[in-house]
């Protein structure tokens, strides 16, 4: 077995975490830069002792804090691939890779054999012989993946691995990750910003915000129906939050209410949800049939593709601000700009309204 059950709260980096990793599953663990994630993983690897813990991998306790437990990083049955290759600069591809399994006490012929295995399934065989410096960002990338594979690892532990390589080594690598995994059936965390890498590769995703997991379960069903501001933000729709003071309406923080369709119990947290394509942008208060209206100043104006994406400032509750999308043609007859007062609009039956978890305690 190689499920994964992690607790930890660490006083210093303000993180204090309980996650789950089932056996044979892939989690992907997004958030913002400093908000815990690489922590996680550092600490379910053995790199980073917590003030206060438990991880277990499969049936092994390796951090108890509590009964004094902490079992050594390369004794944990772990691989980490960060966003660096990390390969070690005075041996060949094919040393790098059979570094682990000679630790593991095979013979130089089968670490040997075992390389040649690993460095021919990520597609790099024909560079065995090379040192890393002769390598491109994406060749090390992969030869750093196949001596990860090579350890034969219960998890493996992937860190913003496509981060450092350019647009079109990504893609190629992040389908051969998917593609082993799921073969090998590895149980596996990959902490990432990219949506496209949680949709490839992850079964279930949690969301860290602040140091604690804001929201957690199936990856589609975060990234369609999010319920916290970083998931709002990486699948591209606005999210407010807020409490139900009736069915079919939400009170936000301060005090304004929000009009949409969804069947949560009142009094419960929930979250707004509505596509900035939904949003009408207009220089004046509207008038006429039923909807939401914001009054926002303009923060930000950017060019996407043939529309213009206005969002306004952050939210009275520290949100992300809200997003419209128009036409360039509307952007330009409204002269709509940075500092500029406006009002989105947004029809009640285009907001869905969600159920929110409660944050864990900080």
């Amino acid at each position: 077995m190689s499920s994964v059950s992690a607790r930890l709260r660490l006083r210093q980096r303000a993180v204090d975490l309980e996650v789950g990793v089932d056996d044979g599953e892939v989690l992907a663990v997004l958030g913002a830069n400093g908000a815990g994630k690489s922590t996680l993983l550092q600490t379910i690897a053995g790199l980073v002792r917590p003030d206060d813990g438990r991880v277990a991998i499969g049936d092994q306790v390796v951090t108890d804090t509590r009964a004094g437990i902490f079992v050594p990083a390369h004794r944990r049955g772990t691989a980490l691939l960060a966003q660096r290759a990390m390969l070690f600069p005075h041996l060949t591809v094919e040393a790098n890779v059979a570094y682990a399994p000679r630790c593991r006490g095979l013979s130089r012929r089968a670490a040997r054999e075992r390389a040649r295995h690993w460095l021919d399934a990520v597609g790099v065989g024909d560079l065995a012989r090379r040192r890393p410096a002769q390598l491109s960002g994406g060749q090390a990338q992969r030869v750093a993946l196949a001596r990860a594979l090579a350890a034969e690892p219960r998890v493996l532990l992937l860190d913003e691995p496509f981060a450092a390589l350019d647009v079109t080594a990504a893609p190629a690598l992040r389908r051969l990750l998917r593609d082993l995994v799921r073969a090998q059936g590895t149980t596996a965390a990959i902490v990432t910003h990219e949506v496209l890498d949680a949709l490839a590769l992850a079964d279930t995703a949690v969301v860290i915000e602040n140091g604690v997991v804001a929201e957690r379960g199936p990856v589609r069903s975060m990234l369609t129906a999010p319920r916290s501001d970083f998931g709002a933000r990486i699948a591209g729709v606005n999210l407010v939050a807020g409490t139900m003071s009736e069915p079919g309406r939400l009170r936000t923080a301060w005090g304004d209410h929000i009009a949409g369709l969804g069947d949560v119990d009142t009094g419960a947290a929930a979250v707004a949800l509505f596509r900035p394509s939904a949003v009408a942008v207009h220089p004046e208060p509207p008038s006429g049939s039923p909807r939401n209206v914001f009054p926002v100043t303009i923060a930000d104006v950017d060019l996407r593709g043939p529309l213009v994406r206005v969002r306004g400032g952050e939210l009275p509750d520290g949100g992300t601000g809200l997003a419209a999308d128009v036409t360039a043609a509307a952007a330009v007859d409204l002269a709509l700009e940075p500092g500029r007062d406006v009002y989105f609009a947004v029809k009640a039956q285009e907001v869905a309204l969600h159920g929110a978890p409660h944050r864990l305690p900080s």
